[in-house]
């Protein structure tokens, strides 16, 4: 329960109608969640309209409405606010309504292309490790300390993000990590929210379908940094060619890190193999769990934030060092198998190039790891009720970068696996055909690679990563990649015994 006038506080008015002294219960911007008590704030959406639905609002018991324009028709037992950006205002307001909790611990915020999950993860297992009560927001799941809460977007709705970080609170958490995407930034879901601090991994030709241009796509990344206040840390990766742009008008005290450049937070890669990396850092040589170089930025991002954060060199590397990172990002099952198994998520479901650019990534990282006559043996499906025109793509690359490559099913969702795998095939030239077989059970896939592999040899199971299920006509099968390799190399480890 809050006061409308308190809710308001840091909002820009345009105008104001009816009394602002009247407890509010809740605050929604889906019209069907608002209850009695409750303030609707009409946004508008790339789908639909909130100002549309103001009357049924008014009719499930709001008793104040925050929008951009009036209706044509106002009801006089309900307080009207207006706004410029009504989107900007509900993250201000719920901010307000849940006693503005970002400015209660200490919260990080992680943006750029790739490395959000991966970095996020590792410094809420960091800073758990380091004794700390955690929160952590990300595309995989979110945590308040041990307790894991479903995801549903990569950053949540601004009401949703403020319930979560007032329960983190309400737990004793001292510190949270979140992914922060650019849909996020652009649509205001982090309007109110104070950080202590923002990462920038990297930036690539991503969510043009959203963004429409790459400039706009930087803008949006950018933003991020230029409303830190002055009392935060910005931190990038000089490396990457954007990574400066994001510092330009921040007020925030600006930090590097990299590999290549002079930055504030240096590492050099001593071994890069699939075993780990060994990476000097701070004048150290250490060995980190974690595969390929794209991890070494990562590490270096985390280093950096903890030591902004107050924690001492030492302590963060001894830790670190221990750390698997994300689930599904890159993790090798059962190392120490005579088969290598990797599996990672390596797509994104809307945006086509991002999931090009995922996969190759994964098979050019795989690839500087071959040492001899390694084949590499790809797993891979595209999902249901998803874009059609990437599925014969992510087939071709598939073939062009493996030496045998399983088509199987992801998520079919609702469509026929067989007929998603056929449209795969398309992308496959005659003269790979012979190197890809086509199987729709997915587990039956994955056996299959193992059985056509020899000692050495690289599987990818490419496309779940973290997933624990199999979503076909709407119903949602336990099924986890993992688990599945997991099994199957135990078996041939018992076989071989």
């Amino acid at each position: 329960m809050a006061e409308l006038k308190d809710i308001l506080y840091k909002v820009s008015l345009t105008s104001s109608f009816g009394s602002m002294d009247r407890n509010v219960k809740g605050l929604a911007f889906d019209s069907r969640k608002v209850t009695t008590g409750f303030v609707f704030v009409a946004v508008p959406g790339t789908l639909s309209d909130g100002h549309t639905f103001i009357a049924k609002a008014i009719e499930n018991g709001a008793v104040a409405i925050v929008c951009e324009r009036l209706p044509d028709t106002v009801n006089e037992a309900v307080a009207y606010v207006t706004v410029k950006n009504s989107a900007q205002a509900l993250g201000i307001m719920a901010a307000n309504f849940f006693r503005n909790p970002s400015e209660k611990l200490k919260l990080v915020g992680v943006t750029g292309t790739n490395g959000k999950t991966t970095t996020v993860t590792l410094l809420y297992q960091l800073f758990s490790a380091l004794g700390y009560n955690v929160g952590m927001i990300s595309t995989v799941e979110n945590r308040i300390i041990d307790q894991s809460i479903p995801s549903t977007h990569t950053t949540p709705d601004p009401i949703q993000l403020n319930e979560l970080l007032k329960k983190m609170i309400t737990a004793g958490c001292t510190h949270a990590f979140m992914e922060v995407s650019s849909h996020a930034v652009d649509q205001e879901r982090i309007a109110g929210v104070k950080f202590a601090g923002a990462v920038f991994t990297n930036i690539t030709h991503d969510h043009l379908d959203y963004h429409k241009t790459f400039e706009n796509y930087i803008r949006a990344k950018k933003k991020f940094f230029d409303e830190l206040h002055s009392d935060a840390f910005a931190l990038v990766n000089a490396d990457d060619r954007r990574g400066m742009v994001m510092l330009q008008n921040t007020k925030a005290t600006k930090l590097t890190f990299g590999l290549k450049k002079m930055v504030d937070y240096k590492g050099r890669i001593i071994t890069n193999s699939l075993d780990g990396l060994e990476l000097e850092v701070a004048g150290k040589n250490v060995w980190f769990k974690m595969i390929g170089d794209f991890n070494a930025y990562n590490l270096l991002g985390v280093y950096g934030a903890s030591l902004l954060l107050g924690e001492d060199s030492d302590e963060v590397l001894l830790h670190l060092s221990a750390l698997n990172g994300a689930p599904g990002r890159f993790e090798r099952v059962l190392p120490g198998a005579k088969i290598t198994a990797i599996v990672d998520y390596a797509h994104t479901p809307d945006a086509v190039a991002t999931a090009l650019a995922a996969l190759k990534n994964v098979l050019e990282t795989i690839a500087s790891f071959r040492t001899g006559t390694e084949q590499v043996i790809t797993v891979i499906g595209c999902g249901g009720n998803r874009d059609k025109t990437k599925r014969p793509l992510m087939a071709s690359i598939a073939c062009k970068m493996s030496d045998k490559v399983v088509l199987t099913s992801d998520n079919p969702r609702d469509e026929d696996p067989m007929q998603i795998i056929r449209e795969m095939q398309a992308g496959v030239l005659p003269t790979e055909a012979r190197k890809t077989l086509a199987l729709a059970d997915r587990e039956e896939a994955i056996k299959t690679a193992f059985m056509m592999a020899r000692e050495n040899d690289i599987i990818l199971v490419a496309g779940k990563g973290h997933e624990t299920y199999q979503e076909i006509k709407g119903i949602k099968y336990p099924f986890d990649d993992r688990q599945v390799v997991e099994r199957v190399l135990k078996l041939l480890s018992d076989k071989d015994n």
